[in-house]
């Protein structure tokens, strides 16, 4: 319920934001990513492993100049991989969150075909699993925030292909108490950042 409710006080903080004078469309957006853990040091590495988004965007623009608001609530499916450098310990997992993407956008248009952008913004990201992972070894932090950098180009003002970089500001997860199984040379958490593609068909 607090999950939902937090998501509920975003969502209505963007519509009252939305200037009066905004051109708003609503769409859909999906994509792939790929997720890698990044670990601060120690025996574990962590490797590339793609996943998929897909949920709703709305975005507001302000004609004229270009600059925009968008917001989307994405089903966000990450698999993440972590072995050591001996390959005795090795296991991959799957997560699953509920994404808020908050980004302010620059459109830049090239005739009335075809326009470019720029993005940036925070993102809020929910936990589904609520669980601990690779086998007990690392318990998932209920939610987390991260910063997104992207760009990309509308097609006949419907469609969208985008790149983004998110990245991790904070842990994704941290280690449990396992005594003498792993040591200090093992990494105490660690945070991902994720590369994505995506395409967004605007209505």
């Amino acid at each position: 319920m607090k999950k939902f409710l937090n998501i509920m006080l975003i969502m209505v903080a963007l519509t009252v934001a939305a200037p009066a004078s905004a051109q708003i469309q609503f769409g859909v957006k999906a994509g792939l990513n790929i997720t890698k853990a990044n670990l601060s040091k120690g025996a574990l590495s962590a490797d590339n492993r793609t996943g998929f988004f897909i949920g709703p965007t709305v975005e507001a623009t302000i004609p004229l100049i270009g600059l925009g608001l968008d917001a989307s609530l994405l089903y966000d499916n990450k698999k993440i991989k972590v072995s050591d450098e001996s390959g005795t310990y090795g296991y991959s997992e799957t997560l699953n969150y509920i994404d808020i993407p908050i980004n302010i956008k620059y459109s830049l248009g090239l005739g009335s075909m075809a326009s470019v952008y720029i993005a940036t913004g925070p993102q809020f990201s929910f936990n589904l699993d609520g669980k601990n992972i690779f086998e007990q070894s690392y318990t998932l932090k209920s939610s987390e925030f991260s910063w997104n950098v992207g760009a990309g180009v509308k097609l006949l003002s419907h469609l969208q292909i985008g790149y983004n970089y998110n990245i991790g500001i904070g842990k994704t997860a941290e280690i449990n108490n396992l005594g003498d199984v792993i040591d200090e040379a093992y990494n105490k958490s660690f945070k991902s950042n994720t590369h994505q593609i995506s395409l967004t068909y605007m209505f």
